[in-house]
């Protein structure tokens, strides 16, 4: 629980972080973050001696291992793409639908089973995100796409039978070629921007690495530890913060009626956060009943 609310809690935080990384383009920067994450996962690993479990995978877990890494890396260039060309709030509206997507892969795919007050919450949820979805008159395509690209993404990982720093190395390993043709090309034509606006510019495309890896670590351990119902509902934590950066911070018009529908989502969290709370003081009582 403590990894999933803190891996939240630094997404939350990124909305301030990739506009640093402007002139880059989208794929630019996706490109960097796949090369430095992998350069930091490698190190880690090393350090760790992990690289046998990698050797031992079998095919499947490999063939999971793909699919995760074509996921995470479509989720992170729409992220990219939205908070860039100032869709903060269509960003947040994302990871406000893929809870619910990761509560409904859980039951379906994990048969998971929801109490009857998380039943409750999710159905409030379910009511707000469809309220918000369709209030533009228009599908929210950039929010579709990070909802369903990050559900998946987690309904993968916890099927990988790896580590967290072992599934997160071989994923990133896997989308590492692609990425280095791409910026060793984008630099050759003289339109990459690594090199050429300053080493300012350059440390803080290096930096997307540990920006990416940190929460991404913190997430694959919390996936494999909690039920992917939970894991989805504690992610409301990071569109909450990201609207309220793109509110107060960068000023973007919300309106009244968007408003209240965050207010429902927020109240159909706090119900999830209290259900799981007071199941987990009713165990402890009983454990500590049981031991007298």
């Amino acid at each position: 629980m403590i990894f999933g609310v803190l891996a939240y809690l630094v997404w939350g935080l990124f909305p301030a972080f990739f506009p640093l990384l402007l002139p880059a383009g989208p794929v630019e920067i996706l490109a960097h973050r796949i090369i430095w994450t992998a350069v930091i996962m490698t190190v880690v690993l090393s350090v760790r001696r992990g690289w046998g479990e990698l050797r031992r995978a079998d095919k499947a877990t490999w063939l999971r291992v793909f699919f995760a890494s074509i996921a995470i890396a479509l989720n992170w260039l729409i992220y990219v793409i939205a908070v860039n060309s100032g869709h903060v709030t269509e960003a947040a509206l994302g990871y406000f639908i893929n809870p619910l997507l990761s509560v409904v892969l859980g039951i379906v795919i994990f048969k998971e089973k929801l109490r009857r007050l998380q039943v409750l919450a999710v159905l409030i949820a379910l009511v707000a995100v469809l309220f918000l979805s369709f209030l533009g008159g228009q599908p929210p395509l950039l929010a579709l796409g990070l909802a369903a690209s990050f559900g998946i993404y987690g309904a993968i990982k916890k099927k990988v039978e790896l580590s967290a720093v072992g599934s997160l190395t071989a994923e990133t390993l896997m989308l590492l070629p692609p990425a280095l043709l791409y910026i060793t090309w984008l630099e050759g034509s003289g339109a990459g921007t690594f090199l050429s606006e300053g080493p300012a510019h350059s440390l803080a495309l290096i930096s997307s690495g540990l920006v990416t890896a940190v929460p991404l670590l913190l997430f694959g351990l919390a996936a494999k530890a909690i039920p992917l119902s939970t894991v989805g509902m504690l992610q409301y934590l990071t569109p909450t913060m990201q609207m309220l950066w793109a509110v107060f911070i960068v000023r973007e018009h919300l309106e009244v009626a968007r408003w209240i529908g965050f207010i429902i989502i927020w109240v159909a969290v706090a119900i999830y956060l209290a259900d799981l709370i007071g199941q987990r003081g009713s165990a402890v009582r009983k454990r500590a009943t049981a031991t007298r």
